[in-house]
């Protein structure tokens, strides 16, 4: 099969590389005939005004629009300080491919502003041939909320009650800040996410079919969140501020800042951030004879109290040292301090359920993670046909340190009460290195080839130091105590090919990387050394293609493929096992081998508003928690399920059911089965989901507006997990202030408090397990925003590999 896709998109390459397609191109000046760098270029059908494809004016003034369909259309541009332009209506087809415009003078805009009128407005939600774009500042309840609440809201993503992301129904998510990596384990990704806030997101992409130029890595897809920087001369940003009250309070405050002076653009943001929040969980678990009788009944309360704060900052400098040449350097990191208290209470029953014993567990802990990271990054730009030649180089550090302790205090019937004391401390480091360069070569006919390189080197350090406290004394505990080393290069190459004709866009390319790991466990006084090695090739191709059904492009049909690789995160493979509770024990896996998977998808779009998508996905070894019974004890670790599959159909669509009223909706019915032998059990966990996700926005006047939206998801599968129907609706309210710009909002999450979420645990030897949680989910947030500008519209610069940089991250 891989050899017939191989064949196939050899041949696709070979018969459209002299295809012809449509362009327009042009030149901007203002009135004092110079250059207008940075204006937007946009084209707009003439029926409907709908936007078909955008460009940015490059600094001697040149623009162009290539890859057009057939159809009449206009040309749209703006700039800050003049007036909009709009020409005469434009058609292009058989007669007329190509186009080249008069220079077109923009005039300096009126200073008086006393009536602004608004045409349009940002999306929630954008469809593009290889990703979904999400805005998060269409929406008001994102109003002083956190990332990882953002991506709660963005169409197929799904974030369980650990803050474990996932993409229609799959695990395996990679997330990206600025196309950069974060190379965090799920639960520091989890908590970096909280401490980000929403103010600070420009956009989110989506892409379940990532293109050749990113790494392969993420077997359910890649998540994108880029961070604002301000794109104009002189003196410009932003900062929001909010406060929310649940049960707890929240704040999560951000800021941006940028500033032109000649050939040199700085850019900084930065954020403060506190958050308070609890679970309340409670296990109910049965055990029972190989024959099926019921031996003993556990059930436990767990109530955990979370103190999240955080100070996040980028700040970086672009050099435009000519106008072929630009060099950048990007400085970032954050630190995140955490306090977590966790009461347990335990009640084990017989078979008669009469109570045996009790347990009372208290287990404080202090934590810190720090980062920091410097990218140097260089463009250099041959000609104006776009051929760019681009290289990036990235040092990053992470440094966690966690303190804490696990007091158990047991009452066992006719038994003296038993107490214990185990303490711990646990740095870790994480050093990534990595360096790359892509290559753009555009060809005859609006043709384009990309190609680029990229090595990286990943080493990690975890220390255990466990104690038994006994009395005054501690003495180690060499059950629990490790030290594990792990160091991972990758070393990768891309072709990837694109064209667009009239009605046909195709694009294919092909990944190849290597991976070579090594690690190594250090003994102690009772475990011997350990360590392991592997080294895999393994090849990734991707293809997508779009056809317009008409010559205005209204209704389209899109299809892609896309292979993904799944690879074991650092700590994962850490072999010793650490207590969670006292009937509770988490573990690594050395064991662990990567997932691939192979996704298809198939979708048709209708102007440019709604698109239905058919999804298949065939995933093997998939990596996930597993949970296994042992003696009475539950381990979780991860593990390998044989097979994955999942296939369904999703909708994604835009309404303006009247002139103050839009609807956004995305709805998806999704069938997953997880096959495998686990611990020796047979684990069949196959069902159908459905979800939908309306977010209704309601615009009152010129300067306020409303919002009503929430989502519903049905019984779910997962792994071994089966989890309950979950769903929530939120409310928002928005005020225009200070000429626009100014904004206060006020939001209210979770208004029924209905987004609470329990399950179900399959495929246990002798035993059943079941659970609940309660979230302090329902907030209201007051938040003001303020955004000045003092200068004009400037070109903004990818950095950090550009979309092409991208690595393994567990989420």
């Amino acid at each position: 099969m891989r050899h017939l896709l191989y064949s196939c998109l050899l041949c696709l390459l070979t018969s459209f590389a002299v295809a012809q397609t449509h362009f327009i191109k042009g030149s901007v000046i203002g009135a004092d005939r110079k250059s207008v760098e940075g204006a937007v270029v946009s084209l707009l059908s003439a029926t409907d005004s709908s936007f078909v494809k955008g460009a940015l004016v490059e600094a001697d003034g040149s623009f162009a629009l290539t890859g057009l369909p057939a159809g009449a259309f206009r040309v749209s541009i703006s700039y800050l300080g003049y007036q909009n332009y709009l020409s005469q209506l434009i058609t292009l087809g058989e007669q007329q491919t190509s186009l080249t415009l008069p220079t077109i003078v923009l005039q300096a805009a009126e200073k008086s502003l006393n009536e602004v009128q608004v045409v349009a407005k940002k999306p929630f939600v954008e469809q593009r041939i290889d990703r979904v774009v999400v805005n998060p500042d269409a929406l008001i309840s994102n109003a002083g909320t956190t990332s990882l609440e953002v991506l709660e809201k963005a169409p197929g993503v799904q974030v369980d009650a650990n803050g474990i992301i996932s993409l229609q129904g799959r695990a395996g998510v990679v997330v990206f800040i600025d196309d950069k990596p974060t190379y965090l384990s799920a639960t520091e990704l989890a908590n970096y996410l909280r401490s980000l806030p929403s103010g600070s997101i420009e956009t989110i992409e989506i892409m379940t079919n990532p293109p050749a130029k990113y790494d392969a890595a993420g077997n359910a897809g890649v998540i994108n969140i880029r961070l604002k920087k301000t794109k104009a001369r002189g003196l410009n940003g932003g900062w929001n501020v909010s406060y929310g009250q649940g049960r707890l309070f929240r704040s999560n405050n951000s800021g941006n800042l940028n500033y032109r002076m000649g050939n040199l653009n700085f850019f900084g943001n930065a954020s403060l951030n506190a958050n308070n929040m609890y679970q309340d969980l409670t296990i109910w678990r049965e055990y029972f004879t190989p024959t099926g009788q019921k031996q003993s009944v556990f059930t436990q309360n767990s109530f955990i109290r979370r103190r999240f704060n955080s100070a996040n900052f980028k700040t970086g400098v672009d050099w435009y040292v000519s106008k072929k040449s630009t060099l950048g350097l990007v400085l970032s990191g954050f630190r995140n301090p955490t306090n977590a208290t966790i009461t347990n209470n335990a009640r084990v029953l017989d078979a008669t359920r009469a109570s045996s014993a009790r347990v009372e567990a208290f287990s404080p802990s202090d934590r810190v993670l720090d980062n920091g990271s410097a990218n140097l990054n260089y463009t250099y730009k041959f000609d104006s046909s776009g051929r760019e030649l681009s290289t990036n180089l990235d040092y990053l550090t992470y440094r966690s340190a966690i303190d804490q302790s696990l007091t158990n205090t047991v009452f066992a019937t006719d038994q003296p009460v038993v107490k214990t004391i185990l303490e711990s401390s646990l740095p870790s480091t994480i050093t990534i290195q990595t360096a790359k360069a892509d290559y753009v070569h555009p060809l005859a006919g609006g043709a384009k080839l990309e190609a680029g390189v990229k090595w990286s080197n990943i080493q990690t350090e975890n220390v255990a130091d466990f104690f038994d406290v006994v009395g005054n004394q501690r003495e180690p505990n060499y059950e629990f105590s490790n030290n594990f080393t792990y160091r991972e290069v990758i070393n990768a190459g891309y072709l990837n090919y694109s064209l667009e004709r009239k009605r046909f866009t195709l694009q294919a390319g092909l990944r190849f990387e290597n991976t070579a790991i090594r690690g190594e466990q250090l003994g102690n006084e009772m475990v011997k050394d350990s360590s392991f090695t592997r080294q895999y090739n393994s090849l990734f191709p991707t293809f997508y293609t779009t056809y317009r059904l008409d010559s205005a492009g209204k209704q389209q049909l899109r299809f892609s493929y896309g292979r993904r690789i799944d690879r074991p995160n650092y700590q994962a493979m850490n072999p010793f096992t650490y207590p969670m509770d006292r009937f509770t024990l988490y573990g690594g896996n050395p064991f662990l081998r990567p997932t691939f998977s192979d996704n298809f998808e198939l979708s048709h779009t209708v102007n440019n508003a709604i698109t239905t998508t058919l999804r298949y996905s065939r995933a093997t070894d998939v990596i996930t928690e597993t949970i296994q019974q042992e003696n009475q004890i539950f381990y979780s670790r991860p593990g390998n399920i044989g097979k994955q599959v999942s296939y369904g159909i999703s909708l994604n669509g835009t309404w303006q059911l009247a002139k103050w009223w839009t609807l956004q909706l995305y709805t998806e019915l999704m069938h997953n089965s997880f096959q495998a032998t686990l611990y020796n059990q047979t684990l069949d966990n196959s069902g159908t989901y459905w979800q939908v996700a309306p977010t209704n926005q309601f615009r009152l006047s010129s300067s306020w507006s409303a919002e009503l939206s929430g989502s519903y998801q049905t019984r779910s599968y997962f792994g071994q997990f089966i989890i309950i129907p979950i769903g929530q609706v939120r409310a928002g309210l928005a005020k225009k202030v200070w000429q626009d710009k100014g904004s206060l909002k006020l939001a209210l999450s979770d208004v029924f408090y209905t987004n609470q979420v329990g399950g179900d645990i399959q495929g246990l030897a002798n035993s059943t397990a079941r659970w609940y949680s309660y979230f302090d989910s329902r907030v209201a947030t007051l938040s003001f925003s303020y955004r000045f500008n003092s200068g004009q519209t400037l070109r903004q610069r990818s950095t950090g590999g550009s979309e092409s940089e991208q690595s393994r991250v567990r989420s």
